[in-house]
């Protein structure tokens, strides 16, 4: 009985899940991405394709994912697609970390230099200190998967940036599909390394679940958008002012303040 249950828990069900990323690299979409990984190795799946679309994302974000790639129990596809959909700055990283890099025509990667935000610059100390441990941090996930070395390095020091087809022949991505049948279909026979054991996919017809966010993570990856809480940020500002300039007249704001310190006083 004991031996029964063991060899049903090592082999993996023929069902391949799939999580869809749209949108920039934050912590909303690190809990997205760590929380598919999760169910995928919980129910044994034959292997889980990340489809993603992102201009990139904060670097503590990118690397909790990349991490979590690297130790993954079961195949993990990253696919860049639909077609006109990129892989840029952490988009890279993630792409390099997983067990299968693919692409679909029409899409590029690259453009991986590190950038600071908000109105603060970097002087050139440390801009020197983030590029190399970006360019180190690229070019061991290059190793660890067998990726090209050479083009890591200029992703992040020239931006580097390459269409799907340029990528597969220089040894950046695997596999160039143009949807998720035929990526299955190119799948299909391959040989991953988990944790020193060979495992060959069979997902030629193998049935699709899909991973979707929830509410929280939705609203979370709205709110970390650049451009919406940017928005967010002005009329944070402007709400401040018009209120002090014209104390009470649409919500009593400055008079709560008051009555809460009369209050302690």
């Amino acid at each position: 009985m004991f031996l029964f249950l063991l060899l049903s828990f090592l082999v993996s069900s023929d069902v391949v899940y799939v999580a869809e990323l749209d949108g920039v690299i934050s912590p909303a979409s690190s809990s997205y991405l760590l929380r598919s990984i999760e169910i995928a190795e919980q129910n044994r799946a034959e292997c889980l394709i990340i489809k993603i679309d992102t201009p990139g994302g904060l670097d503590e974000s990118m690397r909790e994912i990349t991490k979590r790639l690297l130790n993954a129990r079961i195949p993990v596809v990253v696919y860049v697609a639909p077609s006109g959909a990129r892989a840029a700055s952490a988009g890279v990283f993630i792409l390099y970390a997983s067990h299968i890099a693919a692409m679909a025509p029409g899409t590029n990667v690259g453009a991986a230099h590190p950038v600071s935000m908000g109105q603060e610059k970097m002087d050139s100390v440390m801009i020197e200190k983030v590029t190399n441990d970006a360019v180190a941090y690229l070019k061991a996930l290059a190793k660890t998967r067998g990726r090209n070395l050479k083009w890591a390095e200029e992703a992040v020091r020239k931006s580097a940036s390459v269409d799907a087809q340029t990528a597969r022949r220089l040894g950046i991505c695997d596999v160039v599909a143009r949807d998720e049948n035929r990526l299955l279909e190119k799948l299909d026979g391959r040989t991953v390394n988990i944790d020193e054991r060979k495992v060959v996919l069979h997902t030629r017809a193998a049935p699709v679940k899909k991973i979707k966010m929830t509410l929280r993570e939705r609203l979370l990856l709205l709110l970390t958008n650049p451009n919406i809480a940017y928005i967010l940020l002005l009329l944070g500002i402007y709400g401040l002012f018009f209120e002090l300039q014209n104390p009470g007249s649409i919500f009593p704001g400055c008079d709560i303040v008051d009555s809460w310190f009369i209050d302690i006083i």
